[in-house]
C-alpha cells in the first residue's frame, strides 16, 4: 500500500505541471490580448444626405453671426450654463441691431423672456443683459405704448430686489434706474413700494463704506427718483448728475403746485422714514465735527447724492406745506399736515447743522476746495428751504449767512476763468434765496449780502448761468409790486444799489447780442419791469430815461462816414424784439437820438413789415401820451416816407408781386393817419410842406414822391393852403415825376397796359387832388409841360429805369400819354375844362415837331402820331 501511494503521488505532480505551464516572455515583447478579450472596433459605412434640412429651414430669417434664430436664442438664455445665457444675450443684441425690424415685431416676447435674466446668479450675465436694455431694447421703445412694457418689466425688478444676494439687489435698483430714465411717468405708479426698496436697501449699512461703488449707484438712481416727485419734477433730467441743474434753478422759492394732491399720504410717510436714513448715511462719512477725511471719487459721490437726496426731499415736503396753507380746506390739519410738521422739525436736520460748514482733513488742491464747496452749498441750500418754516437760532443763521457771503466774494475772485465758472456752477442754487434773505436779516447783514451779490452781477459773464439767475434776482428787489419800496425808504443804501443795478442793464445788452437770447430777453424784461417801477419813483424815473443813450445802439448805430450799423435787435427773435418795444411806452421823454436808431431799422430791407408797423404803432402811441415831441415824431414819420426803398425791377408799374411796393404804401397809409391825428391839419401842414417839398426836390423815386404827394393831400383842403412858394416849387416837381409815370406805362401789349394804366392811377391821384385844388398849380404846370416839349435838354428819369436818359421822341410820346390818361379821368375832365386851349396847343406843337425831326425814327413817329389822335379825340370830347 505503500507503493501505491508513493507513485499515485507521482501522478498528480505531473499532472499538475501541464495545466499551470508557465511560459516565458521576451523583454520588450507585446502582450497578445486575453483568449477571452472583446473587440470593441465598430465599423460603419458614411450617410450621406442630399442637403441641410436645418439650413434649409432657416433661410431667409434673421440669424446671429452664428446662425441663430431670435427664437432658439431666447431659448438658450434658460440654459444651465452661463456663457451660452451670456452667448445667447450677445446674439440677441446682433440681431437687433442688424435687423431692427425684429424688436418692433417680438418686442413684448422678447422682453418676456428676457426678464427672467434680471436676477440671474451669474454677474456677466445681468451685466450683459443691462447693456442691452440700455443700448437696444430701451432706445428702440422709447415711442411705443408704455403701459404693457413697464408691467413685463417691474414684476421681476421688484422680486430681485428682495433677492437673498446682494449684488442681485443692488442690480435690481439699477434696472430699476434705466426703466425710469426712458419712461418717467413710471415711477409715480410704483412710488411707495421703491421707496420702500431704497429704505431697505440703504437701512443694511454692513456695506456702506466697505463698497462705496455699489452704494453710489444705489445713491443716483434714489436721486434720479426723487426728482420725478411732485414739486420737483423741473428737475428731471435723463442722466444723474453731480451738480444741481440748471433748469429751473431762477425759481427755486416757487414750487411747482399740483392741483390734486389725494395720493400723497403714502409718499409722505415714506418720505418721511426715509430721511433719518439719509442722514444717518451722511454722518457715516463724517469723522468728527466741521471735518472730513480728503475723500476719494467714490466717497464724494456718495455724500454728495446723499445730500442731494435730502435736498429733493426737503423741497418736495415744503411744498406740501405751503399748498397746506394756501389750501387749507383741502386739509383740515389733516394726518399729512401733522407728519410735516414732525419732519421739518429742527431737531432732525440737527446733525446737518452740526458738521457745517464741512473742511477738509488736509487739504491738498484747489479741487478739493470745490468738491467741499459744493457740499457745503447743497447744505446750505436745505437750511435756506427749511428757514422758511422753521426760525433757527442767530448763531446757526449768521453760521450760513457767513457762509454764503464768503462764498460769493471770496471764493469766486483771485481765481482763474475757468475754476471761476465751475465755482459759480455751484454756487447758483443759491442765488433765488437772496431776495427773502435781505427782507429777513438785520440791516447789517443785508448790506453785506447785498454788497457780495452786486459783485457777483457785476463780475460773472455775460452769457453765464449766473449772470441769469442774477437777473432773475433783480427783478424781485426792482419790482415795486413785491414790497422793495418800503424797505428803500428805510434804507437808502438799497436805493443806490438798485439804481447802480439799473446802470448795468443796457451795456449788458448790448454786450450780449445775438450770443444768448434767453439772457437778452431777461434783460428786457427786467427793463420792463423797472419802467412800470417808474411812474412809482422819481429816481427810477430818471435813471430809465437816461438808459435810452446807451439803449440807442441796441437798435443801431450811426458811424461817421455816414453807414449804418446795425444792432442786436436786427437778428434777435421776434418776441424779443416786441419786448423791447414796449419798453418804449416807459420813457417820460424819448430822445431824437433813440429815435434815428429805431427810423434806420425800419429802413432796413431785413426788418418783417409787421415789426415795422409795430414800430409806427408803439412810437404813436408814446406820442399821443406825450412822451415825444411833435417835431420828432413828424420827423421820424417823414423820413420813412422819403428814404424808404422799394425794391423795383426795371418797370416799376409791371411787376408789384414782386416788389416791396405794397408794404410801402401800406406805410404811406399808415403814416398819413398817424399826421391827421397828430393836431389840426392847417397847422401840421405849415410845419411840414417845406419839409417835404424839399424832400420831393432830391430827386426821389416815384414812390417816395408819391408818399409825400399822399401827405400833402390829405392835410390840405380846397382850395389849397399850400404856400405860394410850396406851389412854385411842385409846378418844377410835378412834370417830371409825371413824365416818369407815363413813361411806366407800356403800349405793346393791350393786356398789360390796362394793367398799368389802373397802377399809374394810384401815382397820378394826387397830383388830380392838387390840381383841383389849385388852379394855379395846373396853369403851371402845363406851361412847364409845354417847355419841357421844346427844350432839347434830356430829362432824367426816376433811378429805377435802367436808362439813364431819356430820348426827344420818348419824351413827346410820355407827354401825350400823360395828357391823355388826364383827359380819360372823369374828374380831370372839368378840371381841364377851363384849360382847353393849353392841351390844344401842346397837341399841336407835338404833332409838328416830329416832321421837322429828320433823326426821329418811322416807329416812333408813329407812336406819337397814334397818341396824339387819341388825345385829340379826348379834347375833343370836352364840352364847353
Amino acid at each position: 500500500m505503500g507503493k501505491e501511494k508513493k507513485g499515485q503521488s507521482k501522478k498528480q505532480q505531473k499532472r499538475g505541471g501541464i495545466d499551470f505551464k508557465k511560459i516565458k516572455r521576451k523583454v520588450g515583447r507585446k502582450l497578445p490580448p486575453p483568449k477571452n478579450a472583446t473587440n470593441t472596433e465598430i465599423k460603419s459605412k458614411a450617410i450621406i444626405l442630399p442637403e441641410q434640412s436645418v439650413v434649409s429651414e432657416k433661410a431667409g430669417l434673421a440669424v446671429s453671426k452664428k446662425g441663430l434664430t431670435l427664437k432658439e436664442l431666447l431659448q438658450q438664455t434658460s440654459h444651465h450654463n452661463a456663457k451660452v445665457r451670456k452667448d445667447a444675450l450677445i446674439g440677441i443684441r446682433d440681431i437687433f441691431l442688424k435687423y431692427p425690424t425684429e424688436l418692433k415685431l417680438h418686442k413684448l416676447a422678447t422682453v418676456e423672456k428676457l426678464r427672467e435674466r434680471i436676477s440671474d446668479d451669474d454677474k456677466l450675465v445681468r451685466e450683459t443683459l443691462f447693456q442691452l436694455f440700455k443700448s437696444v431694447v430701451l432706445p428702440s421703445c422709447k415711442e411705443d405704448n408704455q403701459g404693457p412694457f413697464i408691467s413685463l418689466m417691474m414684476a421681476y425688478i421688484f422680486n430681485s430686489m428682495t433677492h437673498l444676494a446682494i449684488d442681485v439687489r443692488l442690480m435690481a435698483f439699477k434696472f430699476f434706474d434705466l426703466v425710469v430714465q426712458y419712461y418717467p411717468s413710471s415711477f409715480s405708479f410704483y412710488a411707495e413700494k421703491i421707496l420702500q426698496n431704497y429704505q431697505d436697501i440703504l437701512q443694511k449699512s454692513q456695506f456702506h463704506l466697505q463698497d462705496k461703488g455699489k452704494l453710489k449707484g444705489i445713491l443716483a438712481g434714489l436721486v434720479h427718483c426723487l426728482r420725478l416727485l411732485p414739486c420737483n419734477t423741473r428737475y428731471a433730467d435723463s442722466s444723474v448728475e453731480k451738480e444741481v441743474p440748471s433748469h429751473g434753478i431762477l425759481h427755486a422759492l416757487e414750487p411747482d403746485l399740483i392741483e390734486d394732491s389725494s395720493g400723497h399720504s403714502g409718499i409722505i410717510e415714506k418720505l418721511k422714514d426715509l430721511l433719518p436714513i439719509l442722514i444717518s448715511c451722511f454722518q457715516d462719512f463724517t469723522l468728527s465735527n466741521h471735518t472730513m477725511p480728503l475723500a476719494d471719487s467714490q466717497s464724494f459721490d456718495c455724500v454728495l447724492f446723499i445730500l442731494q437726496s435730502i435736498d429733493v426731499v426737503v423741497k418736495f415736503f415744503v411744498c406740501e406745506m405751503k399748498k397746506t396753507e394756501n389750501v387749507p380746506s383741502l386739509y383740515e390739519r389733516g394726518p399729512d399736515a401733522d407728519v410735516l410738521d414732525k419732519v421739518l422739525s429742527p431737531a432732525i436736520f440737527k446733525k446737518l447743522w452740526e458738521v457745517f460748514p464741512l473742511n477738509p482733513v488736509h487739504r491738498n488742491s484747489d479741487k478739493d476746495d470745490d468738491r467741499f464747496l459744493m457740499l457745503n452749498t447743497i447744505i446750505t441750500e436745505i437750511f435756506l428751504r427749511l428757514n422758511e418754516w422753521n426760525f433757527p437760532p442767530a448763531v446757526l443763521l449768521e453760521n450760513f449767512l457767513g457762509f454764503i457771503e464768503n462764498s460769493l466774494v471770496e471764493k469766486l475772485s483771485n481765481c482763474t476763468q475757468s475754476v471761476r465758472v465751475l465755482r459759480e456752477k455751484h454756487l447758483l442754487p443759491l442765488v433765488p434765496f437772496i431776495p427773502k434773505l435781505i427782507m429777513q436779516v438785520s440791516v447789517d447783514w443785508r448790506s453785506r449780502i447785498i454788497q457780495a451779490f452786486t459783485e457777483v452781477f457785476k463780475n460773472s459773464g455775460p452769457e453765464s448761468s449766473m449772470k441769469l439767475a442774477c437777473l432773475s434776482v433783480l427783478e424781485d428787489v426792482l419790482d415795486p409790486e413785491k414790497g422793495w419800496l418800503y424797505l428803500v425808504v428805510g434804507d437808502p443804501e438799497l436805493l443806490d444799489y438798485q439804481l447802480m443795478w439799473i446802470r448795468e442793464l443796457p451795456p449788458l445788452l448790448v454786450i450780449l447780442g445775438d450770443k444768448n437770447p434767453l439772457c437778452s430777453k431777461a434783460v428786457l424784461h427786467l427793463l420792463l419791469v423797472i419802467g412800470k417801477a417808474a411812474k412809482l419813483s422819481f429816481s427810477f424815473s430818471q435813471e430809465y430815461d437816461q438808459m435810452q443813450y446807451t439803449l440807442s445802439d441796441f437798435y443801431s448805430t450811426h458811424l461817421d462816414d455816414g453807414s449804418v450799423c446795425y444792432g442786436p435787435f436786427m437778428k434777435l427773435t421776434q418776441d424779443i424784439q416786441e419786448l423791447s418795444l414796449c419798453c418804449l411806452y416807459y420813457f417820460s421823454s424819448l430822445e431824437s437820438m433813440l429815435l434815428q436808431s429805431l427810423v434806420s431799422c425800419c429802413l432796413c430791407q431785413d426788418l418783417e413789415p409787421i415789426l415795422l408797423f409795430r414800430i409806427i404803432e408803439v412810437l404813436h402811441s408814446v406820442y399821443k401820451a406825450g412822451n415825444i415831441s411833435s417835431a420828432d415824431h413828424m420827423s421820424f414819420l417823414i423820413t420813412l416816407l422819403s428814404r424808404f426803398r422799394v425794391s423795383t425791377e426795371d418797370c416799376p408799374l409791371r411787376h408789384e408781386t414782386i416788389s416791396n411796393r405794397a408794404t410801402f404804401r401800406s406805410i404811406a397809409r399808415v403814416v398819413c393817419s398817424c399826421l391827421s391825428q397828430i393836431g389840426d391839419n392847417n397847422l401840421v401842414l405849415q410845419m411840414l410842406e417845406k419839409i417835404i417839398l424839399d424832400q420831393m426836390t432830391l430827386k426821389l423815386p416815384l414812390d417816395n414822391i408819391c408818399a409825400c404827394l399822399r401827405v400833402l393831400i390829405t392835410l390840405d383842403s380846397k382850395p389849397t393852403r399850400l404856400s405860394e412858394q410850396s406851389i412854385i416849387k411842385l409846378s418844377h416837381v410835378l412834370p417830371k415825376y409825371l413824365i416818369n409815370v407815363a413813361s411806366s406805362v407800356p403800349h405793346d401789349d393791350e393786356s398789360r397796359a390796362s394793367v398799368s394804366i389802373n397802377n399809374s392811377h394810384y401815382y397820378l391821384l394826387p397830383c388830380f387832388f392838387l390840381f383841383d385844388r389849385s388852379t394855379t398849380l395846373l396853369d403851371l404846370f402845363l406851361t412847364s409841360m409845354r417847355s419841357l416839349i421844346t427844350d432839347d435838354s434830356s430829362l432824367l428819369l426816376s433811378p429805377h429805369h435802367t436808362a439813364s436818359k431819356i430820348s426827344h421822341s420818348s419824351r413827346l410820346n410820355a407827354i401825350v400819354t400823360l395828357l391823355l390818361l388826364m383827359h380819360e379821368d372823369v374828374k380831370m375832365q372839368q378840371i381841364l375844362l377851363p384849360h382847353k386851349a393849353h392841351s390844344e396847343s401842346i397837341l399841336e406843337i407835338v404833332l409838328k415837331l416830329p416832321s421837322e425831326e429828320i433823326n426821329t425814327a418811322i416807329e416812333e413817329r408813329h407812336k406819337v402820331q397814334s397818341a396824339c389822335d387819341r388825345l385829340r379825340a379826348a379834347i375833343n370830347r370836352i364840352v364847353d
